[in-house]
């Protein structure tokens, strides 16, 4: 039988507006679910809707990992219209609840790869790896990699959760959220030097659980693959986790505006399939990437990996 992948995603994620040229906007999610449904394997792809906040509250996982005085900051600044967080970081009236939404999918997420045993990819706003307990940053609300690892050690049979995180910026959020927990592991290649300034080679966590690779800027393929055999293969196999969640970042592309790498759309395709000796099913989120057609033919070519690891690349 062909394989199977299952897209969490809502039309609700489109409602988080942040405001007029903003790069991380609703286009993204509109760029990824067109190239999906017009790819030669789409029907190989499960759709599903995520968890409604009133089936299942997300605040439970939530408040595990953030603070409750900026939960409720959060709400309020909903109600009253919207605002900003930092100059980056934006709220409309309905981005709370569309951030409770996102916790929700990812929580299907995990629940997909566990109960089902089949890959499933989350696309869904606003993003979070750069959120802490305390405050949202760097266009991200709720660290929604970090409460899915939490909420995954729950499940049965999960004692150990890693975190690869390829998104060209350290999740300093992901980071500051999971680093004292020995549990879960968090590995990052990332630009640097870069925002949010995060992700020395030095921080390794508190339980030698954290794994950050820095790179100089305009990278490519060529450059990350040796991380990967040589330290990020080796090290998540060590930890040896029950579940791999991916914080899907694709602004390393060279075409994104937003940062200074030099990686190819295909390129994910190669990292999936290193991704995939470590678990055969994963588990993805999407973080950044902010040039449409770039970020639509990375999504392309992660999930087609999964579909077939011995495909490199799709054209959209």
């Amino acid at each position: 039988m062909a394989s199977q992948l299952t897209v969490v995603y809502s039309d609700a994620f489109l409602a988080h507006d942040t405001g007029r040229l903003h790069p991380e906007n609703a286009g993204r999610l509109a760029a990824v679910t067109q190239a999906l449904k017009t790819a030669p394997w789409t029907n190989q792809l499960n759709w599903q809707q995520p968890t409604a906040v009133g089936d299942r509250d997300p605040l439970p996982a939530i408040r595990r990992l953030h603070n409750l005085h900026y939960l409720n900051d959060l709400e309020h600044l909903a109600e009253v219209g919207g605002g900003r967080l930092d100059p980056d970081t934006a709220l409309s009236p309905q981005s709370y609840d569309v951030a409770l939404l996102a916790v929700n999918a990812w929580l299907d997420g995990v629940d997909c790869v566990l109960q089902q045993r089949q890959s499933a990819f989350v696309l869904s706003r606003p993003p979070g790896h750069h959120a802490v307990s305390d405050r949202g940053m760097g266009f991200c609300l709720l660290g929604n990699a970090a409460i899915a690892a939490t909420y995954a050690l729950q499940q049965p049979g999960v004692n150990r959760v890693a975190i690869l995180d390829w998104d060209v910026h350290h999740g300093n959020g992901t980071q500051a959220l999971v680093e004292n927990n020995p549990h879960i592991a968090y590995c990052s290649l990332h630009q640097w030097p870069a925002y949010p300034g995060t992700g020395r080679a030095s921080e390794t966590g508190f339980h030698h659980n954290v794994l950050n690779i820095p790179m100089a800027p305009g990278g490519t393929l060529a450059d990350y693959q040796p991380q990967f055999e040589n330290a990020v293969i080796p090290f998540l196999k060590s930890f040896q986790p029950d579940l791999l969640i991916i914080s899907a970042g694709y602004d390393a592309n060279q075409a994104d505006p937003l940062a200074g790498m030099s990686l190819q759309p295909s390129d994910y395709a190669v990292f999936t399939r290193y991704c995939l000796e470590i678990q055969p099913h994963l588990l993805f989120g999407l973080e950044g990437g902010y040039d449409y057609d770039a970020l639509a033919e990375s999504v392309i070519a992660t999930i087609a990996a999964c579909l077939d690891p011995q495909v490199s690349s799709v054209s959209v």
